[in-house]
């Protein structure tokens, strides 16, 4: 396999708070990678660092390419993608229309034809993006009338629409109950499955663990342990620093989808 995101030496300070210390992680090409750890263990902020969202030290590199000077909007343009805790949904289009949305990139020629005509968007991609996110029968449904389940498959859907090289999730399991999860888990199989990795934040670790091909855990934004979801379920560091008491559990249910293990509240990453 090849790396399609490769990064090394990332650091992020705030003030003299160090959220991420030297941080090295790739993604290879049909990877799903899973970024766990306790809140404030830097997992958001390794994705904004990575996006161009907040400045950062280290190097980021995209197929080979390095984008760790680029703005967060041409290294969407070349394809590392990524989603927000809150869905943030356009409530007032259809499905449909989001994921058109985000998938619209017009050159300058065609933005100059729009100034005397209507855009026409290309919808291959969009109907790809719908029915492997199981959303073919929605599309023409407002994202108001959807499960919460459902609106995170959008918010998915509507990043790969864009056709990324990678996609970033960031809580995407957040707020569901156990049915939801099993189902995007499923669903963000096949998306890796179909060609796409994926970069797994989420504090279900049920979840995450059952649907990653390897697993990094940070803490006080180091890495302290990485491997297979099995290697790392029985690292002595992630039990003490993460899973604790919860150890027990998730190695009887074995990390099965929707049985969220040592889940910590709050939004802080």
């Amino acid at each position: 396999m090849s790396a399609v995101l490769s990064t090394s030496g990332i650091s992020v300070n705030y003030g003299g708070v160090r959220a991420l210390v030297d941080v090295d992680l790739d993604v290879q090409q049909g990877q799903l990678l899973g970024l766990i750890g306790p809140n404030g263990a830097g997992k958001t902020t390794y994705i904004d660092a990575i996006t161009g969202f907040v400045r950062c030290q280290g190097r980021v590199e995209l197929d080979g390419r390095d984008v760790s000077s680029m703005p967060p909007h041409a290294r969407s343009r070349l394809g590392l993608v990524r989603t927000w805790q809150s869905i943030e949904l356009f409530d007032d289009l259809t499905v449909r229309e989001n994921l058109a949305v985000a998938s619209y990139r017009p050159s300058v020629w065609e933005t100059m034809k729009e100034a005397v005509s209507h855009p026409v968007a290309s919808t291959s991609a969009i109907d790809e993006a719908l029915e492997l996110l199981g959303l073919g029968a929605f599309a023409d449904e407002m994202p108001s009338d959807l499960s919460q389940g459902r609106r995170k498959l959008v918010g998915v859907a509507r990043a790969l629409a864009a056709k990324p090289r990678l996609i970033c999730l960031d809580e995407p399991a957040a707020g569901l109950d156990t049915n939801e999860s099993a189902e995007l888990g499923r669903h963000l199989r096949e998306v890796v499955d179909a060609g796409t990795p994926i970069l797994l934040v989420d504090h279900d670790m049920g979840l995450v663990l059952s649907i990653s091909d390897y697993v990094v855990v940070l803490e006080f934004g180091k890495v302290i342990a990485q491997g297979s979801p099995e290697v790392v379920r029985r690292d002595p560091q992630v039990v003490t620093a993460y899973l604790g008491s919860a150890a027990a559990e998730l190695e009887s249910n074995g990390g099965r989808p929707g049985a969220p293990v040592g889940q910590a509240s709050g939004d802080e990453q």
